[in-house]
């Protein structure tokens, strides 16, 4: 594999260590939890961006960030409230209920692992609710009330039916996750191997059908997207068991990906955010700035 592609292929974690059960040892305790705390800040450049999702309060798409979480709109990006952690695994779970993981940005105090965090004002404020000191995830997915993170220093997947007391069901080495909507105990993970399926909840995998994918989407049932290795757009309609690529691919290395309905949403490696009504054959810059 070329030098350039490899360098797409960021895979998580190495650790061999399996956590049995991990309880929270702090619940409701604030994480810059000020409650004064700006609505938003004056227009940021994006850099590092690790996740991303719509928030269906106000249909906006909100990105993580190595510096936070920033909303993003078609003229600008704004950094959304004053907490500045290097947000990794994110995800929104409701309207403006977004839950968090990752570490202090740099000169941030803080601990070196944020556990989950949570915020239920769209990112304005957040608060730890589980796992502080403890886990670092790398991506996070909740579907029907079931919780799942892939903890970056053990690549372990852990599961949590109340976000406070967790379960390692597995070990693996996966870029990417993504959870049926309909049936939470079915997944598919992406590693360099390919597409990993899983129909235990995450404690047993076999090899799936389809190409070697770097990110997923799984938005509906019939509506499960992913972006290869080479940044061509996949879609599969019956959860992965055939693909077929679109007429479209990414303008750039993708960094991370989301779906809003039919709209397609990519942020690049170096820092632009686009969107697509096309299934990828034409992308609209939603913002560009370099890292």
């Amino acid at each position: 594999m070329p030098a350039s592609r490899a360098n797409r292929m960021t895979w998580v974690g190495t650790g061999i260590g399996l956590i049995l059960l991990l309880v929270a040892v702090v619940v409701g305790v604030s994480w810059r939890a000020d409650r004064s705390a700006p609505e938003s800040s004056p227009q940021v450049s994006l850099s590092h961006i690790h996740g991303m999702a719509v928030n269906p309060a106000d249909g906006l798409l909100y990105v993580a960030t190595h510096h936070g979480v920033v909303r993003v709109s078609n003229t600008e990006a704004t950094a959304v409230g004053d907490s500045r952690q290097d947000t990794m695994g994110f995800t929104v779970v409701g309207p403006d209920h977004f839950i968090a993981s990752g570490h202090p940005a740099p000169g941030e105090s803080g601990p070196g692992q944020l556990g989950l965090i949570e915020s239920t004002d769209a990112g304005r404020t957040w608060r730890v609710v589980s796992l502080t000191g403890q886990a670092d995830f790398h991506a996070l997915r909740s579907v029907e009330g079931v919780t799942y993170g892939l903890e970056s220093g053990t690549s372990s997947l852990l599961a949590s039916q109340d976000r406070l007391t967790w379960e390692a069901r597995s070990r693996i080495e996966a870029h990417d996750l993504a959870i049926d909507p309909q049936r939470p105990d079915t997944m598919l993970a992406s590693t360099q191997q390919g597409l990993q399926r899983s129909t235990d909840g995450g404690r047993t995998w076999r090899p799936s059908a389809g190409p070697i994918v770097l990110l997923l989407d799984w938005s509906a049932r019939d509506r499960l997207n992913a972006i290869d290795v080479n940044g061509r757009i996949l879609r599969s309609s019956d959860g992965g068991a055939t693909w077929s690529p679109t007429a479209g691919s990414t303008p750039g290395a993708p960094a991370a990906f989301a779906t809003h309905g039919e709209v397609l949403y990519v942020a690049t490696l170096d820092g632009q955010v686009l969107r697509s009504n096309d299934a990828g054959a034409t992308w609209e810059p939603m913002l560009t700035s370099q890292s």
